[in-house]
């Protein structure tokens, strides 16, 4: 396999590159920690594209069970076919009812697939383990019609964390192991111009600078992330009335592009009235 570099609109630094292509070699999956922004989904989607690989997105819910990620057996509609046969399906083949989950389709796909298990700390510590189980034997048990399912592949596995709960020991045991720290301005720079090639460089250090004031506002629940950024600077140059130099003399536009949580608003506008940005 070749390895992964980064991608048109994904920076990532040697540490990370290293920890994601050692993963692949070693068909480990590969958990990622970190705050909300800092690109834990993102890098997935960027493994997938710069290497040309389908990707499939296990979105964890906190009621989730493990059954819902292999497979589901739709009794419903069989029940409904029975009662009314106007289907063209047969309704003595309950293959006809199965449907494949996320890791189940990961399993039966042509070719290797990345496999992204998003936020697997909303799960329940079982959850987590059995999923583990199933990976590491790359199969699993169709119940209702006594069939095991092999994996065809093994897929290159990204599981994200926003640390809001502790993982067992023995899933993190299975795992290898990145820590996404957030961007220090200097690679937040690199990373605006990838996904920005022609912004001006005294926006970007504008952007920048007022950027990481923001986030050092006391009392914020949710501060703002490299995808409030971006979607700042669109804001921005999407304002045929503004100009850069505003933020030099203090005034801040769109800050509820910057601050999604009605409390994270008013303690920003209230602490930029008084620190004299907003006059």
């Amino acid at each position: 396999m070749n390895a992964f570099a980064g991608s048109q609109n994904y920076v990532l630094d040697d540490e990370l590159s290293k920890i994601v292509n050692i993963s692949m070699s070693l068909e480990m999956p590969l958990l990622l920690k970190g705050e909300p922004g800092t690109g834990k989904t993102m890098l997935a989607h960027a493994v997938a594209d710069s290497l040309s690989m389908d990707l499939i997105v296990l979105n964890v819910k906190s009621n989730m069970k493990l059954i819902e990620a292999l497979y589901q057996y739709d009794t419903l509609t069989r029940l409904n076919d029975s009662r009314f046969g106007d289907s063209a399906r047969d309704v003595s083949d309950i293959n006809e009812y199965i449907r494949m989950g996320k890791i189940g389709q990961a399993f039966v796909t042509e070719k290797r697939c990345v496999l992204l298990i998003d936020e697997i700390d909303k799960a329940e510590t079982e959850f987590q383990d059995d999923m583990l189980d199933v990976l590491d034997q790359m199969e699993f048990d169709i119940l209702e019609t006594d069939e095991r399912v092999r994996a065809k592949h093994r897929p290159v596995i990204i599981i994200t964390s926003n640390a809001k709960k502790d993982l067992s020991d023995p899933f993190l045991g299975r795992c290898n192991f990145h820590h996404i720290a957030f961007p220090e301005p200097k690679m937040m720079r690199k990373i605006i111009h990838a996904h920005f090639e022609d912004i001006s460089d005294i926006l970007a250090k504008n952007a920048i600078d007022t950027f990481y004031e923001l986030r050092t506002i006391e009392g914020v629940e949710k501060k703002p992330a490299t995808r409030e950024l971006l979607n700042w600077i669109r804001a921005l140059q999407a304002d045929p009335d503004f100009k850069s130099g505003k933020l030099l003399a203090k005034e801040i536009p769109y800050l509820g592009v910057l601050f999604k949580k009605s409390g994270d608003y008013q303690r920003a506008t209230g602490t930029l009235v008084k620190t004299g940005f907003f006059r």
